[in-house]
């Protein structure tokens, strides 16, 4: 059988408190292969974990060019693309109003990822008895509620994260 996609990711982010400690986790699926990453930091957003859950499946695909469509429950991060506001957003430098664009340090990386492959972003509702959309949730609570999690530099630190990227309020 043969799919229109090299790859179908399931994504998902979750967050004790918002903030509060975060997990994200991602299922990739290749025909009959199936892989899944997942982490978590001390002290983050829940859009946040949403979107590293894409980034970091995007980079686990090996190659360029690949076909892959990334389904997620959060709209914030799929609408976000197929809206085409992140294209406004880099348009704009990740400004607004009188500072950056929340997460913009996240929405830099992911645009790079998404000009490396063709991406198709689908939403779905969570905790709608999607198999992995579940599995995905169970993964991210489990990586937030670790031992010991590192800090989210774009979130404890913004400044650098941001100085890092090239972006800056000045």
């Amino acid at each position: 059988m043969h799919s229109e996609f090299d790859a179908i990711v399931y994504t998902d982010g979750a967050c004790e408190t918002n903030p509060g400690p975060g997990g994200w986790a991602a299922l990739l699926t290749s025909g009959p292969r199936r892989k899944t990453l997942s982490g978590g930091y001390r002290r983050t957003t829940n859009n946040r974990m949403e979107l590293r859950a894409v980034i970091e499946a995007l980079r686990a695909i090996k190659g360029d060019r690949r076909r892959v469509k990334i389904v997620s429950d959060s709209r914030y991060v799929t609408e976000a693309v197929n809206q085409r506001w992140l294209d406004k957003w880099a348009a704009k430098g990740f400004r607004k109003g009188d500072g950056l664009r929340e997460n913009s340090d996240l929405w830099v990386e992911l645009r790079g990822l998404l000009a490396r492959h063709a991406v198709t972003f689908q939403w779905i509702k969570g905790h709608a008895e999607h198999p992995e959309n579940e599995a995905c949730d169970q993964l991210a609570v489990a990586a937030r509620q670790a031992k010991e999690l590192p800090a989210d530099p774009g979130f404890e630190d913004p400044p650098a994260r941001h100085a890092a990227l090239g972006l800056s309020l000045i």
